[in-house]
């Protein structure tokens, strides 16, 4: 009889540098052919899960462990990396942290190559994983310049070419467009009905369930709260923790009191609304003297704008960001910030007006505590000793990470090192907030938190956020964006960019059950709205 892929008893583990057990007596079983999904909030141990079961730690991350992971009926603690790698495949949450090779090609290798792999298995491997992805035009392309989403697919192609036969996926949607997300979970469900056993930690439940996982696990404050069927996994979570499908949140929403309107940034009003801030004409940028990525990009971004830019990966969305905050500097046309070019203008200068959260934490994370983060970029601005303090504690109440303050950054899971992010520059109080991707790795009731209260913050006059999340656009954004390859293809209200399917899908989005739900009430509403609000119409 083959044994169980994967057994997990009694498993518990404590951070050297943490007070209390990330996890704390974990037991389940994961069969071959099982796509087991694992839900829960931001720092409830699902991370720390997987790296227990990869065997991270306790190689790399030092604390105390008790309990037992056995895969294939043998105990893995006496296992080298090495030996558990060719067993277990591990996507990360953060793609930037598990990509090393400078060329695709030599990434997707790397793994084979430490294996002794001969050569012609290992080119005939990484051309199948690539294909089997449909991602064979990146092969030599330098990792540097591909896009978040494209990073996450090199990253399980590089994974996916070791034949592992558990695979763990921490939060492999975070970073694809919709489309991007539908062909991952098609190949998720593939490759576990061929008998692979599949962990995936996700907070976008909703699309995960479109792929029908044989089991769900839900954990909160590190215990497992939920094991079972999908059936019973809208009746035990919390449906503002957990992202369920609209109808079913609009259908428990009807039991709780209607949620409160939120005033939207109250900053811009009465201060002459329609005012440009900051202009783009007919910008221009290429990487490379003869390939142009942006093609004659003209708007504004206007006083009280919650704009929301939508488009596939690597359609040149944070290319497009990047010029607004003077990190790239157009090759044709001019970008104009309070009608200043900013080509005359240094980062520094722009920061005071425009200040931007990146797509991956670590490329901004560098302080010893979190606190320290936080007060940096007022520092910089020259603000005072007072009002610093003050602006700390706010953004990290905005944020939801008061008790981290001390603690350091890289040490948080990678949901509350974007928070940290997006707080480091609350606390800048720059009139215009730009995000790149602000919902990666967040639980649904922390990105609503913090979506509702850097809405009402007197500080912002406008709000930029990059998105693959159309739920997003769909509940903030009073106006849509739409890139395709360096191209504005599409600018408008939520309701009028996003009611055309055919768009979304040539652009690769995908309506979602809230967004399908609001246009049919739209008639009687006259705007979009939240799964809860529309639970009180």
């Amino acid at each position: 009889m083959t044994p169980i892929p994967l057994v997990v008893e009694n498993l518990s583990f404590r951070y050297r540098d943490r007070q209390g057990a990330a996890i704390h007596d974990i037991n389940f079983e994961a069969r071959a052919g099982e796509i087991l999904l694992i839900a829960g909030a931001s720092g409830c141990g699902k991370t720390t899960l997987i790296r227990s079961i990869n065997g991270l730690i306790p190689r790399s991350y030092k604390g105390e462990m008790s309990g037992h992971v056995l895969v294939f009926g043998e105990e893995t603690t006496s296992w080298k990396l090495s030996q558990i790698s060719q067993k277990i495949g591990t996507v990360l949450q953060d793609p930037e942290r598990q990509i090393l090779g400078t060329k695709v090609l030599n990434e997707v290798a790397f793994g084979l190559e430490n294996l002794t792999v001969p050569r012609e298995e290992i080119l005939h491997r990484v051309d199948e994983a690539l294909a089997f992805l449909k991602i064979s035009h990146l092969r030599e392309r330098e990792t540097f310049t591909l896009s978040g989403g494209e990073k996450q697919k090199v990253a399980l192609a590089g994974v996916l070419a070791m034949r592992p036969s558990i695979l763990l996926l921490d939060e492999p949607l975070a970073s694809l467009d919709p489309a991007s997300a539908q062909d991952t979970l098609d190949t998720v469900r593939f490759l576990a009905d061929q008998g692979m056993t599949v962990l995936m930690v996700e907070h976008r439940v909703e699309d995960v369930l479109r792929i029908k996982p044989e089991r769900v696990m839900f954990m909160s404050e590190g215990e497992v709260r939920y094991l079972g069927d999908l059936a019973g996994l809208s009746q035990v979570v919390n449906y503002r923790e957990v992202k369920l499908p609209a109808e079913d949140i609009v259908e428990r929403a009807k039991r709780d009191p209607a949620p409160e309107e939120i005033s939207i940034l109250p900053g811009a009003a009465g201060r002459g609304e329609k005012e440009a801030l900051v202009k783009f004409e007919n910008v221009a940028f290429g990487y490379d003297a003869d390939i142009e990525v942006l093609h004659g990009i003209n708007l504004e971004i206007r006083r009280g704008d919650v704009i929301a830019v939508l488009g596939p990966n690597g359609a040149g969305k944070t290319t497009f960001v990047k010029h607004a905050i003077g990190l790239l500097k157009p090759k044709a046309g001019r970008v104009l910030v309070n009608g200043r070019d900013t080509k005359e203008s240094s980062v520094a200068q722009i920061a005071s007006t425009l200040g931007y959260v990146f797509q991956s934490p670590s490329h901004m994370l560098f302080a010893p505590t979190v606190s320290e983060e936080l007060a940096f970029g007022p520092r910089n601005l020259k603000h005072s000793k007072e009002q610093i303090e003050s602006e700390v504690k706010e953004a990290l109440r905005i944020v939801n990470l008061s008790d981290k303050e001390q603690d350091p950054p890289l040490a948080l899971s990678f949901g509350q090192q974007k928070r940290v992010s997006i707080a480091a520059i609350l606390a800048m109080q720059s009139r215009i907030l730009v995000m790149d991707e602000p919902t990666a790795g967040q639980d649904y009731q922390n990105y609503m938190n913090f979506m509702n209260s850097i809405l009402q913050m007197p500080a912002f006059e406008a709000i930029l956020f990059i998105t693959h999340d159309v739920d997003l656009a769909v509940i903030y954004a009073n106006r849509v964006l739409m890139i395709n390859d360096g191209r504005l293809v599409a600018d408008g209200k939520p309701q009028d960019v996003l009611r055309d399917f055919n768009r979304l899908k040539a652009n690769r989005l995908v309506p979602t059950s809230l967004l399908s739900l609001n246009l049919e009430r739209l008639p009687a509403t006259g705007r979009f709205m939240r799964a809860e609000a529309l639970a009180h119409v």
